[in-house]
């Protein structure tokens, strides 16, 4: 009787799969908050000369302005709570390893 063996190399563990997923969210709310930025830039410059709170594009330019740095921040949140969560599960692990070699 034959004896068939097979190596698996390309399949990723659950930890590794949501590392990746973790850092294209965060990929992509960076790129979210420098399109923001730069339509809230344009929008502030078409439209500068009218100075005042009735100047629709102005509001809107400025929003966005301010939008950008909360995408940009909780995009950053999120990966930095990530790493931490991640790095904690490796400390737990090596004290568990320690522990039981102890």
């Amino acid at each position: 009787m034959a004896t068939k063996t097979a190596t698996v190399s390309n399949v990723k563990s659950d930890s590794e799969a949501t590392a990746a997923s973790v850092k294209r969210l965060v990929t992509l709310m960076t790129v979210f908050a420098w399109t923001a930025l730069t339509v809230g830039v344009l929008l502030c410059l078409i439209n500068i000369s009218h100075f005042s709170d009735k100047n629709t594009t102005l509001m809107v330019g400025i929003g966005c302005l301010v939008g950008s740095v909360f995408i940009y921040v909780i995009g950053t949140a999120i990966g930095l709570v990530h790493a931490r969560l991640h790095q904690a599960m490796e400390d737990q692990q090596s004290d568990d390893q320690s522990n039981h070699n102890l």
